[in-house]
């Protein structure tokens, strides 16, 4: 790799430091390709990315980036996964490497805060971005559908009451 293509790179990783809104990073020694594969795909479903880079090139990527203090991670074969939704990323690693053990989480950062193990499962057990905007919109539509309830409901129960009537009178 010549030094054009190393600050292709780096320039490239500073955009996804910057851009992200969750960053994990984890050890993958002894993953096989298919199970990468596996790993990207399923970050592509949820609006993620995964990146390997050289942890030097990321580790001059990181400087002065609100993220940093990730950079102590960075040694060993490491993998980034990120998203800009400030959970998916953390969701989708979470959920891998609990079904494939050779993909271990070291930490993460969201923001200016770094995460530990811990702290990327804490995230990972947050609702996504969908999830809250759904709880939202249920939460804003179920007045109306009380409202729609009660105004209907006189009129079921006088029409209950009045077949009573004549099943009654037959």
């Amino acid at each position: 790799m010549d030094r054009a293509q190393k600050e292709a790179v780096v320039a490239e990783l500073g955009q996804i430091f910057a851009d992200s809104g969750v960053i994990v990073v984890a050890h993958y020694a002894g993953l096989t390709v298919a199970e990468m594969q596996d790993f990207r795909g399923r970050m592509r479903e949820a609006g993620g990315s995964v990146r390997v880079a050289k942890n030097r090139l990321a580790k001059i990527a990181l400087e002065g980036t609100q993220c940093e203090s990730i950079s102590g991670l960075l040694n060993g074969m490491t993998v980034l996964a990120y998203s800009e939704d400030p959970v998916a990323a953390a969701k989708v690693a979470q959920s891998f490497a609990k079904d494939n053990d050779k993909l271990v989480i070291l930490g993460g950062a969201m923001g200016e805060t770094a995460l530990d193990p811990a702290g990327v499962k804490a995230v990972a057990a947050m609702p996504s971005r969908d999830e809250l905007i759904a709880q939202i919109a249920s939460c804003i539509g179920a007045p109306a559908s009380n409202i729609a309830g009660a105004i209907g409901a006189p009129a079921s129960n006088i029409a209950s009451i009045l077949s009573t009537i004549e099943d009654k009178a037959a």
